[in-house]
């Protein structure tokens, strides 16, 4: 097969959209209320709803999306028209582009770029990451948790747990009180490194709540218990606060990239020192700009790893190098996998991922309908869609 410009060694086949359907989901609770440093997630995983997308054939794509694939792609695509995939992504991009590169359009964007790819899988009869080149049927996840609304004693028994499940990276949240109570973060990560042991990889994730100064201080207070990373200490796009913690001697890796949607801004992070390159999956503009980053980190010498949805996307875990990491953020994919028929099994810090063509989840609509999560379902149809262009461009 031909390397092309959707960035896989894949062929750009024809595509022409038939129907979607969406399913709207009501909020699906976490196991426990669930709190960061800046306040996310709630009590519930950000998820809205799954789309399926068909092609004239018949074949469909799914996968989890927000209400913006049918107010910013379904116009654009049910359309009758039949283009190449690489085709359909640019004309969608340079549409899409004034809303800017960091927007919600622009991840909705990338959603679609795993729907083609999704349909053209199935066209072949190969499981998603089989189809995009992956040599092995598994990834190697690194496991996260740790609410700062859980108790000193419950965070060392899920780290300690996640120990005995084979994990040998574990993280946990830090940022107590809105980033004002430093102390009592520095007695849990003692608490966890003397649970867990010096050989296991304890990461610390401080979702972006500090300055450099206070930032600099809490690295001062948590450098003896050598933190494997130290994630998003100070603002994600404050690329000069992140040159001056590295300039200021901040003494452990620094990891950084949830909030990036392109592969552009993980460059401008490896020049200001940024030492962990962090994409999030589901939140990409384009699923290949993962294989990109990871080149860059190969060639920096720099550790890459990959968040976001993780049962749907182990099917790009598995094309990561071996070293390469997909979080397995337990309060967001535990409540999620209890929704899917089908994912990957959990075993000794890996996925598995099971043989079904396509993405590597189904989701359970039966369970879903059941339990009253599942809210409604739209049907959108081309021949009714010709013609509509629904997205207003942000001038």
């Amino acid at each position: 097969m031909d390397t092309t410009e959707l960035g896989f060694p894949i062929v750009d086949e024809d595509i022409s959209f038939s129907k979607a359907v969406y399913y709207n989901f009501n909020p699906i609770p976490v196991k426990k209320p669930w709190r960061d440093a800046t306040g996310g997630f709630g009590s519930f995983i950000p998820l809205q709803g799954w789309i399926q997308l068909y092609d004239s054939n018949g074949i469909c794509g799914e996968t989890f999306c927000s209400l913006g694939m049918i107010d910013n792609i379904l116009p654009l695509v049910l359309t009758g028209e039949t283009k190449k995939a690489s085709e359909w992504y640019q004309d969608l991009y340079w549409k899409l582009r004034n809303f800017g590169f960091q927007s919600g359009q622009i991840a909705d964007l990338g959603q679609f770029d795993f729907l083609m790819l999704d349909i053209m899988a199935r066209r072949h009869g190969k499981p998603l990451h089989r189809f995009l080149g992956a040599k092995r049927d598994w990834c190697a996840i690194y496991k996260g948790g740790g609410s700062l609304l859980a108790s000193d004693e419950d965070l060392v028994a899920d780290m300690e747990r996640y120990v005995k499940e084979g994990n040998t990276i574990i993280k946990f949240k830090v940022g107590s009180d809105w980033g004002q109570n430093m102390e009592r973060d520095v007695r849990r990560l003692a608490m966890v490194r003397e649970a867990v042991g010096p050989d296991i990889g304890i990461a610390i994730d401080a979702n972006q709540v500090w300055s450099v100064d206070e930032a600099l201080r809490f690295a001062d207070l948590a450098r003896p218990y050598n933190p494997a990373w130290y994630e998003e200490p100070c603002h994600s796009h404050d690329m000069n606060a992140i040159q001056e913690l590295k300039d200021r001697g901040v003494g452990m890796k620094l990891g950084y990239g949830e909030s990036m949607r392109n592969a552009f801004a993980f460059e401008t992070y490896a020049e200001k020192g940024v030492d962990h390159l962090m994409p999030l999956v589901g939140r990409m503009s384009k699923m290949s700009d993962l294989l990109k980053i990871q080149s860059l980190c190969t060639e920096k010498g720099l550790m890459f790893s990959a968040g976001g949805t993780s049962w749907l996307n182990a099917a790009f875990g598995a094309l990561f190098e071996e070293d390469g990491l997909l979080e397995n953020h337990e309060p967001m994919t535990q409540p999620m996998g209890e929704i899917l028929s089908v994912k990957s099994e959990e075993k000794n810090g890996k996925f598995y991922l099971p043989q079904i063509e396509g993405t590597p989840i189904r989701v359970n609509f039966e369970k879903l309908e059941k339990d009253h999560t599942l809210d409604g379902v739209k049907y959108f149809y081309a021949e009714r869609m010709k013609g509509m262009f629904a997205v207003r461009a942000a001038y």
